[in-house]
């Protein structure tokens, strides 16, 4: 399969592992690309902050961090590295189950490689009505 999970954080059920790799590349069909390979790296606050400072410069806490190492525009090759601690702590404020909100943010990333932006208000919009749409149909 083109999707794989790594944990470097432990403390982590992901259940239905196939379908969800399933379907994440089913998002990638949906959206017209390709997907060659996508490798999801789950992992604590710590890690996620070392790898936002060394490979992006920045120096605060985020969720997310998505790579698109792509040869081509033709075929999607990605690496996602998603925070466990920051997934807690976002399901908590949001008053969602921490089950949701990692699906939510599995979704993001597979959705900024298939090239949705979300730093301006309207991009921003436009990404969580598609999360919103792929959740849905992937708790239907």
């Amino acid at each position: 399969m083109n999707v794989q999970f790594f944990f470097l954080k432990k403390n982590l059920t992901l259940k239905c592992r196939a379908e969800l790799k399933a379907f994440v590349s089913t998002i990638f069909s949906k959206e017209k690309k390709k997907l060659q390979h996508l490798s999801y790296i789950f992992c604590s606050d710590d890690y996620l902050l070392e790898v936002n400072k060394n490979f992006l410069k920045h120096d605060y806490y985020t969720d997310i961090i998505t790579f698109d190492l792509s040869e081509s525009p033709k075929a999607i090759t990605g690496d996602i590295y998603i925070s466990i601690d920051r997934v807690r702590d976002n399901a908590k404020q949001e008053g969602v189950s921490i089950n949701h909100e990692l699906h939510r943010v599995i979704f993001h990333g597979a959705l900024h490689l298939c090239g949705y932006k979300d730093k301006k208000p309207t991009e921003q919009k436009l990404m969580r009505s598609k999360e919103d749409l792929y959740l849905k149909s992937y708790f239907k």
